[in-house]
């Protein structure tokens, strides 16, 4: 950070767009680092860390999945990814690369800053700390602490906004979560976001979790989870 401001880079090759975002950003009170090519973001994060990346998908040499990829390696940076194109979505969110939201251009800038706003109110070390200690449920545990998701004790690895998701569904045991309620909570909009959004992140979880995934579709409504497996009645 830079003189108490978070910092945000932003990674546009597209000279007028990196202009115009960096614009928006200083406006609303973020410092701003601009680079203009993969290799040159990834630098810049091993350089020092800024506090959220936005991540233009299409860059020169390396694609911003590639990027964030290598990022992810060592990083549990926030990224919001840019995409020309409405149907790279669930690229960008689908693959196992961890960027936490995205947004396809044209956007609003408003919209832009809205959305950093809503992602640093989620990874804030007070948020965290206050989200409480651990869950267990059958053989699945969640630590808040750690960012720890354990199955019969072996680690599996999500990324920051699938954690915030399990976290999110498992803590309200017994209730039903509407897509829109898991964008407010888990993502902080405060608007009508994309929900397809909450359904591509389901679907990794789902993915790395396998059978102790506990996480079940109320079709029309949202999701809940299901009973842990030693307290389901027999058969």
């Amino acid at each position: 950070m830079t003189g108490g401001s978070p910092e945000i880079l932003v990674v546009e090759d597209e000279e007028s767009i990196a202009s115009f975002v960096s614009l928006y950003l200083k406006n609303a009170g973020y410092a701003v680092r601009t680079a203009a090519t993969g290799n040159a973001a990834i630098a810049e994060v091993n350089s020092k860390e800024p506090t959220l990346i936005i991540l233009d998908l299409m860059l020169p040499d390396l694609d911003g999945i590639e990027v964030c990829r290598r990022i992810r390696q060592k990083s549990d940076v926030p990224i919001l990814m840019l995409t020309a194109r409405d149907e790279d979505v669930d690229k960008i969110i689908g693959l196992e690369v961890g960027a936490d939201d995205y947004m396809t251009k044209p956007f609003n800038p408003r919209e832009l800053v809205a959305r950093v706003k809503s992602i640093l109110r989620r990874v804030t070390p007070e948020r965290r700390e206050a989200q409480g200690e651990r869950i267990v449920h059958g053989d699945l545990i969640i630590d808040a602490g750690r960012r720890e998701v354990t199955v019969s004790g072996v680690e599996v690895r999500l990324a920051p906004k699938e954690f915030e998701l399990l976290w999110e569904l498992l803590d309200h045991r017994g209730l039903v979560l509407t897509r829109d309620q898991l964008l407010e909570r888990v993502w902080g909009y405060t608007f009508a976001g994309d929900t397809r959004t909450v359904d591509v992140h389901v679907r990794q979880v789902r993915r790395k979790l396998g059978e102790a995934s506990p996480i079940v579709t109320v079709w029309g409504v949202g999701y809940k989870v299901a009973p842990a497996r030693d307290s389901a009645p027999a058969a």
